[in-house]
């Protein structure tokens, strides 16, 4: 049998208040919109980024919804709520999506009433409005921010009844909000850490997966969050990886393609995943080596060097220039001749015997370059930078190399 949708029950109607006061409060709507959206913005820290967010045009529209309706009735006491309705649902929805709890959402309204009210006495005093019309204006408003709440709580718990609040689930929102950067409070995260049953560490170290990887859930430690949902899967694990973590992960991930991140604190959880995926994409496309699993701390030098493969060429631009116009083979002869000079420092036979060929030819090649490049490899700066993109360079090469057949 269907159940019915219930609405929560309303409050008695809006009154006694003089209809007339709907059309002084309306001029004030637009600066009392955006007062109110300021004051939650500095109240509630988590929802800040939102009103700058792809989310923010919607929820001013909410708020400003709300407060006009609550103007309509005024005016006209048996006006739908209809709209109403459903934006307050929608934003219970929403932080349950977001793994929040109805906090926030409370203290929004709260502060919001607030403000109306303050307002409300500005306008009183300006019209010469009684003390008892004020006080009815402000039972009324109260009342009116008891439906958005159990609006909010209807449309809250229809959210997690659809997510299916399982330790699985509740994990996975709550990988999902430490991943979402510092903008989310401790306390936040302590209650939703709570609620699936697992203990905020001060540091964590995240791991990158292929897609499609598919571990051994049974080997992984239990405080392991994992989200293998997205095309991007991914692990956080509790604190620096220890001997014992290491040696359950690498189990745990037996036949999988993945990477690890470096360890940060929890607020830097996103930076760690970063690192990560970056490490998986360089070890997949050859650049570090074919290891099943592969380590950043491992390739912190690789990672610098390959964060921004465009500037790469445009550092080969500035620091190779004098190498512009030679064919490829002999810009490959010189620019392998100045790599290898560069870290080594050696005598010509040292850097001779490194590229397996006669001293009387890195004699040769060295001249050339010294005549190219002129003082670019005498300034320390300049060598430094030219240095830096040789190595860049070679590690692209490496990558883009087919690999040998067998």
């Amino acid at each position: 049998m269907t159940e019915t949708k219930r609405r929560p029950e309303r409050v008695e109607p809006i009154g006694p208040l003089p209809r007339e006061l709907a059309a002084m409060i309306r001029p004030e709507l637009p600066s009392l919109w955006r007062e109110m959206t300021a004051e939650i913005a500095a109240a509630v820290p988590e929802y800040a980024p939102l009103f700058d967010g792809p989310y923010g045009r919607i929820i001013r529209v909410g708020i400003e919804q709300n407060i006009a309706t609550f103007v309509d009735q005024i005016a006209a006491p048996t006006a739908t709520t209809a709209l109403r309705d459903d934006i307050c649902q929608q934003f219970g929805r929403f932080e349950a999506y977001e793994g929040r709890s109805l906090d926030n959402l409370h203290t929004a309204y709260r502060i919001g009433c607030q403000v109306a009210l303050r307002r409300a006495r500005t306008v009183g005093r300006r019209h010469n409005l009684s003390a008892t019309v004020i006080l009815a204006f402000a039972d009324a408003l109260f009342g009116y921010l008891g439906e958005m709440v159990e609006l909010s709580r209807a449309g809250y718990q229809q959210a997690m009844a659809e997510l299916g609040e399982v330790p699985d689930n509740r994990r996975r929102r709550l990988l999902r909000r430490i991943l979402s950067g510092p903008a989310v409070s401790r306390r936040a995260l302590s209650e939703l850490a709570d609620h699936a049953g697992w203990r905020l560490p001060d540091e964590v170290t995240l791991v990158a997966l292929a897609p499609g990887a598919q571990p051994d859930r049974t080997a992984l430690d239990h405080d392991v969050l994992v989200d293998l949902t997205g095309s991007e899967p991914h692990l956080l694990v509790p604190g620096p990886l220890a001997d014992g973590r290491r040696a359950a992960l690498e189990t745990a991930l037996r036949g999988c393609r993945a990477a690890v991140g470096l360890t940060t604190a929890l607020g830097e959880a996103a930076h760690s995943l970063r690192w990560a995926r970056h490490t998986l994409a360089l070890a997949e496309s050859g650049v570090i080596g074919d290891a099943p699993l592969v380590h950043a701390e491992d390739h912190l030098l690789s990672l610098w060097l390959l964060g921004d493969p465009a500037l790469i060429d445009q550092l080969a631009r500035k620091y190779l220039a004098p190498l512009t116009g030679l064919t490829p083979t002999q810009r490959a002869r010189l620019l392998d001749t100045l790599r290898t000079w560069l870290t080594t420092r050696g005598t010509a036979a040292q850097v001779a015997d490194a590229l397996g060929v006669h001293p009387q030819t890195v004699r040769y090649r060295l001249r050339l370059l010294d005549r190219a490049f002129g003082h670019q490899l005498t300034h320390p700066d300049e060598r430094f930078a030219t240095e830096v993109t040789v190595r860049a360079l070679r590690l692209l090469e490496r990558g883009r190399r087919p690999p040998a057949s067998t």
